[in-house]
């Protein structure tokens, strides 16, 4: 029989996998099974959030006298996860002490140091879903034991959890120390925007609770290297919103933001100027379209551009169009009227509730062009 739930994606059938909430959840029921029954289990199951039973495997098994640990090994499915692999331990423990369900991280498990996240500043970095479905499945093993009053420890650790979070969002967010504990629906999606647009809407909340005045948003890496290399920027400042423009202004609107500074390459801006709200190629490309329509709204007229957009759209990297339209005497006119329409469209997606201002650059970090309050801005940040 095939565990395995599968999903399909852009005509692909892909294998989904198991949050580390999951695994946490399903690693602290089978400890705290094996502590009461005085016997060793070797696979659990739980039901998901969403619906779908996780069978879990259980590993590296061991016993006190007061308190059982137990490993799953987390696995993202298709999903390019950096955590898929690791081992999520559980060690729990039972007490009269009258506190019920005590949930805690232990090693590799990150600590929260800033304001604004899942879990207060202080606490382990185990998201309230993740705490939800432990505290159910210890709750549940209690009740078919007939033993309600007791009070249960549980202490979530991934040895390899501190090497492990220096390749994910955490040490940005303020979690130090190790991995988050992470899920919502207790299953892992390959792909999943959904999960993208989480993060970006978290390192917002983040912003907003840091009294950050102007958000500094990049679409990607080589935004957030352009504003190390041009203004000195600590990358942390920004928010990467990859492909989700639309989704990050909203969201800035939602958090309170009334200020947001968007940085990137044309290659991706050039698609917001012409009003595309998400930039990911599957959305259609559209950059040379856009360009021709801007050198068309720049020239006297239609004939004295026919050649220049015939060769523009022939071309396959925006870096070679700026070099055309340079030469043919039209940079500035475009490229300013291309950072007012970003402006312009992304300030309507903001309901006129938020003022945008961009930076546009173009090869080797060659700053394009600025939104006449930019400089404001960044001085802001």
């Amino acid at each position: 029989m095939d565990n395995n739930i599968y999903i399909e994606k852009g005509g692909q059938k892909l294998r989904c996998g198991f949050t580390t909430g999951s695994c946490a959840a399903a690693a602290a029921k089978a400890a705290l099974v094996m502590l009461l029954d005085k016997k060793d289990i070797f696979s659990v199951s739980i039901v998901t959030p969403k619906g779908p039973t996780f069978l879990a495997e259980l590993i590296d098994i061991k016993r006190s006298d007061t308190s059982v640990s137990c490993a799953v090994i987390k696995d993202g499915g298709d999903d390019p996860d950096v955590t898929s692999g690791m081992r999520i331990y559980a060690e729990v423990s039972c007490s009269e002490d009258g506190n019920g369900v005590e949930i805690d991280g232990g090693e590799g498990i990150g600590r929260v140091t800033k304001p604004g996240l899942d879990q207060p500043v202080g606490e382990a970095a185990i998201n309230s879903v993740p705490r939800k479905m432990i505290r159910e499945n210890i709750i549940e093993v209690l009740r078919d034991h007939g033993m309600e009053d007791k009070s249960v420890r549980v202490v979530i650790s991934a040895p390899e959890g501190k090497e492990v979070a220096t390749k994910t969002f955490n040490p940005k967010l303020g979690i130090v120390g190790g991995i988050s504990i992470l899920g919502t629906t207790g299953i892992v999606e390959p792909m999943s925007d959904e999960a993208i647009v989480a993060t970006i809407k978290t390192e917002i909340s983040v912003r907003a609770a840091e009294g950050a005045e102007v958000l500094l948003v990049a679409p990607g890496n080589y935004g957030l290297k352009f504003l190390q290399v041009e203004y000195g920027f600590d990358e942390k400042k920004a928010i990467m919103c990859s492909n989700f423009v639309y989704e990050t202004v909203r969201l800035a609107k939602k958090a309170g933001f009334k200020k947001m500074l968007f940085c990137g390459h044309l290659g991706k801006l050039v698609k917001v100027a012409g009003g595309i709200k998400n930039t990911h190629s599957a959305y259609g490309d559209h950059r040379m379209e856009i360009l021709c329509e801007l050198v068309r709204w720049a020239a006297a007229s239609e004939s004295d551009v026919g050649e220049l957009c015939t060769k523009l759209m022939e071309c396959v990297m925006t870096d070679e169009a700026v070099r055309l339209i340079t030469e043919a005497g039209y940079k500035d006119r475009v490229f300013d009227e291309l950072a007012v329409r970003i402006k312009s469209y992304m300030e309507e997606w903001g309901d006129g509730e938020l003022t945008v201002e961009t930076v546009v650059f173009s090869n080797d970090y060659t700053k394009l062009v600025t939104t006449t309050g930019a400089e404001e801005f960044l001085r802001g940040i």
